[in-house]
Formats: C-alpha cells, sequence, structure tokens
C-alpha cells in the first residue's frame, strides 16, 4: 500500500469499535419507510443520522428536510442534507446513502432479534447493518478521518441520508428540486452497492431497471362452488396462473418479446458460485441461458413478489372470483424502462386467456444505469479500492435497480457518479439474517478516506 493508505487503515482500525458501536446504535431503530410502519421510527433515524452529521464539527449546515411525494399525497419521509462549500478550486462531492430499511419478515426466520445487532464471528448480523447503515457510517467514518488527517479540508461535501429508498423515493425527484443549489455537486458518490466478495473490491458500473406493478384478473361476480361449476367455468386463480406461465419459455428464461438483452464479456463465475451465493438448492436448475452474470446484470427477469388469494389455512373449495399479483421486471440496461412497461402490458393484453381483462395498476419505473468508467473520478476510485484492499477491483454489474441514480444523471449531467458499497454476496440485504461483514466495511472506510483525500489534494 501507498504510505497514506498505511496512515489511513490503522486510523480507522483504531476507531473501528467506536464505528461499530454507532453503527449498532442506528441498526436499534426499526426505520422501515414503508407506509404501514411507524413513521415515528423513520424520523428518529433521521435525528440520530443528524447527530452523528453535527458531531463532526465539519459542516456549514445540518438539516432535516421532507418534500411533497410525486403523487401529490404528503410529504415523503425525512432525509438528512449537510454542507460544507468547496475552497480553493476543488470540487464538491455528494456522498449517498440511506437511513430506512426494508421490513424485517418473520422473527422466526432470523437466527438474531432483527433489530438488535449482533457480531457473530466476522459478521455484525441485523437489519439495516449492511443495506444501508453501514453505507451512512462509512460516510461518517471517513469524515471523520479526513478532518483529523487534514485540517482545514479545501474539498466541498454534501452528504444526503435519503429516508425513504426501500419504499421506492416517492418525494426523490420534488426533492432534488427543491433542494437542487444545496445539492449540487461535481462528484456523487452512492454507497448503496456491493463489492465482489469479502476480499475483492468492486465499482458497480452498471444497474437494471425495474418497471413493478398490481396485476389483477377476474372472471366472475362472486365465488361460487368449485364442485358444482368446477370444470366449466375458468376461475381467476387458473386463468392468473396461464397468464403468468406466458412470460417465460421452458428454460426460465424471459418469453417476452422486445425484453432487450446485452452480453458483454463478464468475469469468471460459474455454477458452483451460483449455488453457493444464491442458496439454489440442489437438483434445482439455474434459469435461462448464456453467462450467469449476463443472466443477472444484463438480461431482463420478470418475478412474482407477492399474491392476493386465500391462503391454505383458509381456503374453501370456491372458484374465485378475482386474485392479484405483484409483478417485478427487472429492465437490461439500454432499455428505457416506460418502454419495457409498454412492452410488458402488452404482452399480457395480448395473452390472456378465456376473454379475460387483466388490469395494471400502481405501475411504477425505474431506469437502468451505465456508468462511465473512464471519467477521472472512477480512475481515482479504482486506485483507492486497491491500495485499500491489497489487489485490484472488479468493475461489477448489479441485478437490482437503484432507481434514483437517472434523477441524479438528470438534476446534474455534468456530475461523475459513482456506486460503491460495503456489501458482499453473503450479505442478504432485504432478506432474514441480513448482515455485515466487518472486514469488508473496514477497507470500505479507507477507501473512501483515501478517494475524499486524495481529491482534496487536487490528486
Amino acid at each position: 500500500m501507498n504510505a497514506d493508505a498505511t496512515d489511513v487503515a490503522a486510523l480507522i482500525s483504531r476507531d473501528l469499535d467506536t464505528i461499530l458501536d454507532e453503527l449498532a446504535t442506528l441498526v436499534r431503530i426499526p426505520s422501515v419507510s414503508w407506509s404501514s410502519f411507524d413513521p415515528a421510527n423513520v424520523q428518529r433515524s433521521s435525528e440520530a443520522v443528524a447527530s452523528l452529521a453535527r458531531g463532526l464539527a465539519f459542516f456549514e449546515t445540518v438539516n432535516i428536510l421532507q418534500s411533497q411525494k410525486s403523487d401529490g399525497l404528503g410529504l415523503g419521509q425525512p432525509a438528512v442534507v449537510a454542507r460544507r462549500a468547496a475552497k480553493n478550486g476543488r470540487p464538491t462531492v455528494l456522498l449517498y446513502a440511506h437511513h430506512d430499511v426494508q421490513p424485517p419478515g418473520a422473527d422466526s426466520d432470523w437466527l438474531t432479534t432483527p433489530f438488535e445487532p449482533v457480531v457473530i464471528g466476522d459478521r455484525m448480523f441485523g437489519r439495516g447493518s449492511a443495506d444501508d447503515k453501514a453505507g451512512v457510517m462509512s460516510h461518517i467514518a471517513s469524515l471523520r478521518a479526513l478532518t483529523e488527517l487534514v485540517g482545514d479540508v479545501d474539498l466541498g461535501v454534501v452528504l444526503y441520508v435519503e429516508g425513504e429508498e426501500e419504499f421506492g423515493s416517492p418525494s426523490f425527484q420534488n426533492f432534488l428540486a427543491d433542494h437542487r443549489e444545496l445539492l449540487a455537486s461535481d462528484i456523487i458518490i452512492v454507497a448503496d452497492s456491493g463489492n465482489w466478495s469479502e476480499t475483492v473490491p468492486a465499482l458497480t458500473v452498471s444497474l437494471r431497471g425495474n418497471v413493478t406493478f398490481k396485476l389483477t384478473v377476474r372472471t366472475l361476480d362472486h365465488a361460487v362452488h368449485s364442485g358444482m361449476f368446477g370444470g366449466a367455468i375458468p376461475d381467476a386463480m387458473l386463468a392468473m396462473i396461464h397468464l403468468l406461465a406466458t412470460l417465460h419459455h421452458a428454460d426460465g428464461s424471459v418469453a417476452v418479446d422486445g425484453l432487450t438483452s446485452n452480453a458483454p464479456i463478464t468475469p469468471e463465475y460459474d455454477e458452483a458460485q451460483l449455488r453457493e451465493e444464491s442458496g439454489l438448492l440442489k437438483g434445482i436448475s439455474p434459469l435461462g441461458s448464456g453467462t450467469f452474470l449476463n443472466r443477472i446484470w444484463n438480461q431482463p427477469s420478470i418475478t412474482v413478489t407477492g399474491i392476493d388469494a386465500p391462503n391454505v389455512d383458509n381456503a374453501s373449495n370456491t372458484l374465485l372470483p378475482e386474485v392479484s399479483v405483484r409483478v417485478s421486471v427487472r429492465v437490461a440496461p439500454g432499455q428505457k424502462a416506460a418502454a419495457a412497461a409498454d412492452t410488458v402490458t402488452a404482452h399480457l393484453s395480448a395473452n390472456a386467456p378465456w376473454g379475460v381483462v387483466p388490469v395494471i395498476s400502481d405501475l411504477s419505473t425505474g431506469e437502468p444505469f451505465l456508468a462511465d468508467t473512464t471519467g477521472p473520478a472512477a480512475m481515482a476510485a479504482r486506485s483507492a479500492m486497491e491500495d485499500a484492499w491489497g489487489i485490484a477491483p472488479v468493475d461489477m454489474g448489479v441485478g437490482g435497480s437503484i432507481p434514483f441514480i437517472s434523477d441524479f444523471v438528470a438534476m446534474f449531467p455534468q456530475a461523475q457518479i459513482l456506486v460503491t458499497g460495503v456489501e458482499d454476496p453473503d450479505s442478504r440485504a432485504h432478506s432474514p439474517n441480513e448482515s455485515l461483514h466487518i472486514g469488508a466495511f473496514e477497507k470500505a472506510i479507507v477507501t473512501q478516506t483515501l478517494l475524499l483525500l486524495r481529491l482534496n489534494s487536487g490528486a
């Protein structure tokens, strides 16, 4: 490592216990931003983040702000924005993360209590431990180290910690418009992704977009006895099953004409690694064709993520009149999300069986992302990663979506955008037993500190 990397690594190692304690305090706040959960916890989480930002004694302003949701139905969740102006011609860097989290799911699915962080071996378990309260703390810790190592910092810094990313960022566009001058930056670092492994860093250079919607089919005006009418009357469940089956070929690849794919060269990643990282059961075959990483990063996918129907314990012998499902479509980089939405909804209308008219509602879209990997910020980030981790980073695609990045691009078209993060393949973000690898977290903080130091010095 370079000399400055050695100094930074020693500093972060010295403070790591304190950083982990601060992270644990954030994890204990159940800041689920979904509308069915108590918003007071998201407010409490924003206040905790603002307190950490003020404690740095670095920013000129630290505020908790809200904007109107895009649908006009009230305010979005609170976000923390702190700013320090640039001096002596240095750029301004915006550090993004989010302090809200996914719902925990059933406690019985967890090895630990979801909102009580527990360190087991080299991992901290808890909802938000990785996604994305560790991202928040990577920003706080790197800024604390920067000020200790430099003193009077010339670099401009904006800390933007959102409070509704896990609920689709419904006020994000309005927030950017309302606070454009406050957020204006030359470089935007989005700490909401991951690394290739616990020991190999990565710069995320592509993300799939997404289209989500509720799909409803109705075949009867009321439920009827399955013995009296079954075999002559199509029930809604059968119609839904037939309709959903048209979305995929026999090998599981997407069968919707008009959804596009890409096939760039990808790193080595075999079926054994896919099975280990995903938990794919023995005897179950992977879907699709092409390299596994292209299937995940560069091809579309369609998943049913929820269904409204009687559960097994409450099922009666009736033909269901109506069934609804939640559909999630991942859009390959390079295709517009709106075009993908039109293609999928047209396919459903054209392939509905027995005269059924499918109803699409609650549709939302998020654009894919393709990074400019040749800019000076990306080159500096790769260099910092290599110095901090002791190994060259991987340029990585991600099958998931961060739709608001397209809003950043639209509002600040000249800004260089870097997507980084603290997760690894076993972090299980959004799932039970979410966890953070502490060693990877430490190296991520060292990386960002090095990057900020070099941007501050003009290197």
